[in-house]
């Protein structure tokens, strides 16, 4: 379950008017926060993002799955169905038995993913992923919003 702060700060970019993606930055941002404070660990940098995606997604940032052909199937099913979750509006109770599964498998998991050199990296590879037209496009349209906004 989210920090009733973090929930507060996705609200309030959404109200300013940002991208789900920056809304769910701030889930992935308590994430973080979590494994540095001991509370969990995760197995790799790219895992402790998911989790906090999926938590941004259940908790109703309009943040679609990816598209076909740029992750696995059964990411895309995973993400479909927090998106839903979080879309839909009735919620049916935890499995208590699972969700603590889950909790001990992350609890066992290292701490290393968090750090500051692991998320550098992280993003480093993610960069390079991204192709430069992609970033020039990105780029250029973001120039075009804020010269349209002043």
């Amino acid at each position: 379950m989210p920090e009733r702060k973090t929930i507060e700060r996705a609200r309030k970019a959404k109200r300013q008017g940002k991208a789900p993606s920056t809304q769910a930055g701030e889930f992935v941002r308590e994430e973080f926060e979590h494994i540095r404070e001991g509370k969990h660990g995760a197995r790799s940098t790219k895992q402790a993002i998911a989790i906090g995606l999926s938590k941004a997604r259940r908790a109703g940032v309009k943040l679609p799955p990816p598209e076909k052909g740029t992750t696995s199937e059964r990411t895309r099913k995973s993400a479909a169905s927090a998106y839903r979750a979080g879309q839909g509006g009735r919620r049916r109770k935890p499995s208590t038995r699972r969700s603590r599964a889950t909790t001990r498998a992350l609890k066992r998991e290292p701490r290393k993913a968090a750090s500051r050199a692991a998320i550098s990296r992280q993003a480093r590879t993610a960069r390079k992923r991204t192709r430069s037209t992609a970033r020039k496009r990105t780029a250029s349209s973001s120039r075009r919003r804020r010269t349209s906004a002043a």
